[in-house]
C-alpha cells in the first residue's frame, strides 16, 4: 500500500505509494478492515504526508480524521478527500466500516485531472453528498472495487484501463455532484483566484497585501474585498493562514530548527517567527511540535 521515504531533515518519514504485488501500479482499493489489519494503530495516529490521493467513505460507524490539523467527523455516506502533500492523522478506525481508495495523480489522464480539480489545494476535504448523489457514488465505488479485485480476468493493460476509467467516473462525480459540508460558498471571482494563486507561489517571500496588490495590478482594498467575499476573511489573514499552515507542516514533519523554518518562510529571525506563530495559534512552535507528535512540552 505505501512505502516510507526517509530524509535526514525529516523527523517523520514521508509516505509514497507502492502498488500491491501483482496489481496495476497507481491505484488500490481496500476495505477499512484490511487497513486495520495491515497498519499498526500507532502508524495511523502519527502525522503523515502522503504523495498520493486518499478517498475515504463510510458504510457504517463513524471516524475522525485530521487533515492539515483540522479534525473532520465522517459518518454514513460522507466522503473525505486527502490530496498529495496534505498532512493527515487517522483517528481510531476500530468502529468504522467503509472503503479506502488510494491513487497516484498520474494514474488518471490530464482531462480528468483538470475536470476533477485534482491539483486544487483549496478544494473541500469533507463532502456530504445529496441523497441522489450518495447512490451514484456508491455504484461507482462498487464498480471500481469489483474491477480492482478482478485481476486476471482481463489482460493487464485492459484491466488497468478499466480501473482508470472507473476511477475517473468516481472522482468526477465526487468533484461536481456533491456539495461540501455547510452552505456552499459563492463562486470566487477572477480577482480572488489570481490573488490565491499568487499567495501560493509567493507566501514564503512576502506577507504584505500591498506587494500582492502591486504585482497583480489591484489596490489592497480591492484584494481585501474580493477575499472577504470568496473566503470570508481579509486578504492579510488569508496570507497569514497559509504561512501558519506551512509552518505547522514543517514543524510536524521535520526536525528543522525554528531558525531554519523562519528562514524558509521569509522571517528575519527565529524570534520574529516564534512571536508571529504564537500570536496566531496561541502556542509556541516548540509546543505545537510536541503536541502534534504526542510529546507535549511542559
Amino acid at each position: 500500500m505505501v512505502k516510507k521515504r526517509h530524509d535526514a531533515d525529516r523527523g517523520i518519514p514521508e509516505i509514497s505509494f507502492a502498488a500491491p504485488a501483482g496489481t496495476p501500479a497507481g491505484v488500490e482499493v481496500l476495505p477499512l478492515a484490511d487497513l486495520r489489519r495491515r497498519a499498526p494503530a500507532g502508524l495511523l495516529r502519527a502525522p503523515q504526508r502522503p504523495d498520493f490521493h486518499h478517498l475515504i467513505t463510510l458504510t457504517g460507524g463513524t471516524l475522525r480524521h485530521t487533515v492539515d490539523f483540522t479534525a473532520y467527523a465522517l459518518d454514513l455516506g460522507s466522503w473525505l478527500w486527502v490530496r498529495p502533500g496534505q498532512v493527515q492523522q487517522w483517528g481510531d478506525p476500530t468502529h468504522a466500516e467503509g472503503t479506502l481508495i488510494l491513487f497516484r495523480q498520474d494514474f488518471l489522464d490530464s482531462a480528468t485531472t483538470v475536470g476533477a480539480r485534482l491539483e486544487d489545494p483549496h478544494a473541500p476535504v469533507l463532502r456530504r453528498p445529496l441523497p441522489d448523489d450518495v447512490a451514484a457514488l456508491r455504484r461507482a465505488t462498487d464498480h471500481l472495487t469489483a474491477e480492482f479485485h478482478a485481476l486476471g480476468r482481463l489482460p493487464l493493460e485492459v484491466h488497468t484501463a478499466a480501473l482508470r476509467h472507473l476511477l475517473a467516473v468516481l472522482v468526477l462525480r465526487l468533484a461536481h455532484l456533491t456539495r461540501p459540508t455547510g452552505s456552499p460558498p459563492p463562486e470566487p471571482d477572477a480577482t480572488f483566484l489570481r490573488f490565491r494563486d499568487a499567495v501560493e507561489k509567493s507566501f514564503t517571500r512576502t506577507r504584505r497585501v500591498e506587494d500582492y496588490a502591486e504585482a497583480l495590478g489591484y489596490s489592497p482594498r480591492t484584494l481585501s474585498r474580493a477575499t472577504l467575499a470568496a473566503a470570508g476573511l481579509g486578504a492579510k489573514e488569508f496570507i497569514d493562514r497559509r504561512v501558519v499552515l506551512e509552518a505547522k507542516r514543517l514543524l510536524a514533519h521535520s526536525d528543522r530548527t525554528a531558525a531554519r523554518i523562519a528562514d524558509h518562510l521569509g522571517f528575519s529571525s527565529a524570534t520574529h517567527f516564534s512571536k508571529y506563530f504564537h500570536q496566531r495559534t496561541g502556542q509556541t512552535p516548540i509546543a505545537f511540535r510536541g503536541r502534534v507528535r504526542g510529546h507535549p512540552t511542559r
